[in-house]
């Protein structure tokens, strides 16, 4: 049982998980919000329906509150997560029922640790957002800066504990509405339950201080929904000149598509080059002779035909930038996707980053222009390309599960 739920990034990565699982003989049932069912359907994985709209819609108040800087915007993430995980717990409970293994993330685990304790069952943490505290690197959700040893681990095993704390109540009553002792059960305190992230450790190498039971499985892809094609007209439009530059900011919502839409299309005018842009949550707004604007198309599709990509530094679009071998300008503007930033130029596979607050079409174009054009990027791009296509990020989990089951 995979209980997850929120946008398409967050799901993704675990139906490519589920049909790996699937084609080693495992049934699978994934939570998935409405919306995102035919996402399950495709992939040939059964599916349980939770009728509850993500944590933060695109263009709400909510969302730009969501999408505050730091703390603020972490801590307003939290309060939303407490406010709709309530909801989520009956549907996941019936969902779980007859369930031998579940798997969750950092965002379903309050109400997944105590169903699976409920149901006797052993439970996973699958997260593809680095949480685990290490000295080697900054706090992932404060943009991954360095603030030495002792304070970048320090920061993140206090937040864990205000977020618990937060999630307290909540978790109280689900514990007594499922029938279970107020004292949790030692096999799913935390730190007790392993966590395998669906990370690729030859982009983040492996802290030596995560605990043991901590790893870096390696990226899940989700497959290609069946039956897709692109328009004729995006063919048509890649194959009519040299390979564009792409620009989408995914799911950012902070409510300035003008002025960001403006300094993307400065920065494209700059360069002379021809630019993909997908519109994405914030609504871009641009046009010429020589864009093409997209809303949702696969990027293990078009990643590998274009030059570079301009993106938010998600890490899901940080993943298949990687994976596809092309350079990046990333354009961070909240949570992890400073850490993911950082880890692209860390790699030498972005010449900068560009925090979106000092975003510019100068600024833009000048670093579209060195990640296209000097072939370092590229080539340091395609290196971590060829590492992860060695990599089976699904073994870790499927060798967890044995381990789980021979126990």
């Amino acid at each position: 049982m995979i209980l997850t739920v929120g946008t398409h990034g967050d799901v993704a990565p675990l139906v490519g998980l589920g049909t790996r699982l699937l084609a080693a003989g495992h049934q699978v049932v994934v939570t998935v919000p409405e919306r995102l069912t035919r996402l399950v359907a495709d992939a040939g994985l059964e599916h349980r329906p939770l009728d509850v709209e993500p944590a933060v819609r695109p263009g709400t108040e909510e969302a730009r509150a969501a999408h505050r800087p730091g703390a603020r915007g972490t801590a307003s993430v939290i309060r939303l997560a407490v406010g709709k995980m309530g909801r989520l717990v009956p549907a996941m409970h019936a969902a779980a029922d007859g369930a031998n293994i579940v798997l969750c993330t950092f965002g379903t685990a309050p109400a997944a640790m105590p169903i699976a304790e409920a149901h006797g069952a052993p439970c996973l943490l699958v997260p593809f957002q680095i949480a685990e505290p290490t000295r080697e690197f900054g706090p992932t959700f404060l943009g991954g800066r360095d603030l030495g040893p002792w304070l970048n681990r320090a920061v993140p095993e206090l937040v864990g504990r205000l977020g618990m704390r937060a999630f307290a109540g909540l978790i109280r009553e689900v514990r007594a509405d499922l029938g279970l002792p107020a004292e949790v059960a030692p096999a799913y305190r935390s730190g007790a339950v392993p966590t395998l992230y669906g990370i690729s450790p030859a982009v983040v190498p492996r802290p030596a201080d995560w605990r043991d039971n901590v790893q870096l499985a390696g990226y899940w892809w989700s497959p290609r929904p069946s039956g897709w094609r692109p328009s004729e007209d995006l063919e048509c439009f890649l194959a009519d000149g040299p390979p564009p530059m792409y620009v989408g900011f995914g799911s950012v919502s902070v409510g300035k598509a003008e002025s960001l839409s403006r300094a993307v299309l400065d920065a494209i005018h700059r360069t002379g080059m021809r630019a993909v842009v997908q519109r994405g949550w914030e609504g871009l707004d641009v046009s010429g002779d020589n864009i093409f604007t997209i809303d949702e198309v696969p990027h293990d599709w078009l990643f590998p035909r274009v030059a570079a990509a301009v993106h938010h530094a998600g890490a899901g679009t940080t993943a298949a930038t990687l994976r596809a071998g092309i350079p990046s300008v990333p354009v961070p503007f909240v949570y992890d996707q400073g850490f993911w930033a950082r880890r692209l130029v860390t790699l030498g596979a972005a010449p900068r980053a560009i925090p979106a607050a000092r975003l510019s079409g100068g600024r833009l174009a000048a670093a579209i222009t060195s990640a296209a054009t000097e072939s370092r990027f590229a080539r340091a791009a395609a290196a971590i390309a060829g590492r992860i296509a060695e990599e089976d990020g699904a073994a870790p989990v499927l060798a967890a599960i044995d381990r789980l089951v021979a126990a």
